[in-house]
């Protein structure tokens, strides 16, 4: 369980392919920290951490993730959000994000608002995901507050501490990111769909 409150950045220093498995070294600020079995947060998909060295560890995405998730098309050099799950006795400043991405999307409009950035993502409405006006959204792992809200995308409001502080500094028109919906609107939309 995580809160999509983003702890550090990470950089990909090293891909390896291994059949349909991809595996993906992170050099981070927390690496040394993490232990060989915990689940961690790579840009809003939970993956386990399966090596440790120095200040960078390893992770393995399945093709399953990767046919969902943006991983697939990392790049050596690249930044990754990095999120440890949260502690029990810790506060939840974000909202529940599981680390489960539910779809991609596309960055279609990235705007400077002086200051602030307004970013508008288009996501396929085939899957049935939804987003409310001022609901909860992870993007890469992010929490955030939705902005405008339609069948098929959605903006966000960005400050300057989350543009620095993230990988959304990198995020531009075309840039394909990871989605994860509200877990209680996919209880609510599924039980409304049961009653139909």
């Amino acid at each position: 369980m995580f809160t999509g409150i983003i702890e550090t950045l990470g950089t990909v220093t090293k891909i390896e392919r291994e059949q349909t498995n991809l595996h993906i070294y992170i050099n981070s600020d927390l690496s040394s920290q993490l232990k060989i079995d915990q689940s961690v947060s790579h840009n809003g998909v939970c993956l386990t951490v399966v090596g440790i060295e120095g200040d960078i560890h390893k992770v393995t995405a399945i093709d399953e993730t990767l046919q969902k998730t943006s991983l697939n098309t990392l790049e050596e050099g690249q930044l990754i959000n990095i999120e440890r799950c949260t502690q029990a006795n810790g506060r939840f400043d974000g909202h529940i994000v599981q680390g489960h991405v539910d779809q991609t999307a596309i960055c279609i409009s990235k705007e400077n608002h002086d200051g602030s950035w307004l970013f508008t993502f288009q996501y396929d409405p085939s899957l049935s995901n939804i987003t409310v006006e001022k609901g909860s959204i992870a993007v890469n792992g992010i929490s955030l507050t939705v902005v405008n809200s339609l069948q098929d995308r959605f903006s966000v409001a960005i400050i300057p501490y989350t543009i620095e502080n993230t990988n959304l500094k990198h995020v531009d028109v075309g840039t394909v990111v990871n989605l994860e919906f509200d877990i209680v609107g996919k209880y609510i939309s599924k039980i409304m769909a049961l009653r139909n």
